[in-house]
């Protein structure tokens, strides 16, 4: 961790949400890289919320700053929860800490059959409407690249990351716990993980931020990249605890 140190920051650990690669975080890529090491965590190693955190805390180094968007913001809670030492600061976008209801889980199982079935794509597009993001020209270039993720990363991981989030525990104690600087971040326009539902997630974890993105829907680092990058380069500058003692 001493060579980290020398870049002025510490690793940043960016976990992607469902059925999505590095390229849902481009932009963040080319703005954090300037000033840390940065990596993007797969979501694999089974389909369980807590079997994902092993799995990728296993390939992590020892301590990082973790953004976890959507699917990865539920990932990064667990990670939180099992590794709490490890993380020295942590960003949640487009996310909830709470467990899906059963109405929420049994809507996933036609889309598994579909996936199964060879309609991976009617999946894909039925998981993430176009109403979720915000209105504007760039709204079917951003659709257009999460369905040729979702094909990419195959049926076989949508099932797992699906089963994952009907099974995933409910986190709010977590969030109550969190000691290091977050920052809670959603957009304006976000139908899937409303604006409501990231203020009670900052009102839970002590201290944290709160940045609503104006013209960004539930993937603001795609839709609105500069103020994201902005608020994460700020995210990032914060001391964290350990800073501030010494």
């Amino acid at each position: 961790m001493e060579q980290a140190g020398s870049w002025g920051a510490e690793p940043v650990v960016l976990l992607p949400g469902m059925m999505c690669d590095a390229r849902v975080f481009t932009p963040q890529l080319h703005a954090l890289s300037a000033q840390a090491p940065v990596m993007v965590a797969p979501l694999h190693g089974g389909d369980r919320v807590d079997a994902i955190a092993t799995h990728i805390l296993s390939m992590l180094p020892e301590r990082f700053a973790l953004l976890g968007l959507s699917m990865g913001g539920i990932v990064a809670l667990e990670i939180l929860r099992r590794a709490p030492a490890r993380v020295t600061r942590l960003c949640l976008m487009a996310t909830t800490p709470l467990s899906e209801t059963p109405d929420q889980a049994a809507m996933r199982e036609p889309l598994i059959v579909s996936a199964r079935t060879g309609g991976l794509e009617q999946a894909l597009q039925q998981s993430l409407p176009p109403e979720v993001l915000a209105p504007g020209t760039r709204r079917l270039e951003i659709l257009n690249l999460v369905r040729q993720m979702g094909l990419d990363l195959g049926a076989a991981l949508f099932v797992d990351q699906s089963r994952a989030l009907q099974r995933r525990l409910d986190q709010q104690a977590t969030a109550r716990r969190c000691q290091v600087p977050t920052l809670i971040m959603c957009g304006e326009y976000d139908r899937l993980t409303p604006v409501k539902r990231h203020e009670f997630l900052a009102e839970l974890i002590p201290h944290a931020g709160l940045e609503i993105i104006s013209g960004a829907g539930h993937l603001p680092g795609l839709e609105q990249p500069e103020a994201v990058n902005r608020a994460l380069l700020d995210w990032l500058a914060a001391p964290t605890g350990a800073e501030a003692e010494g």
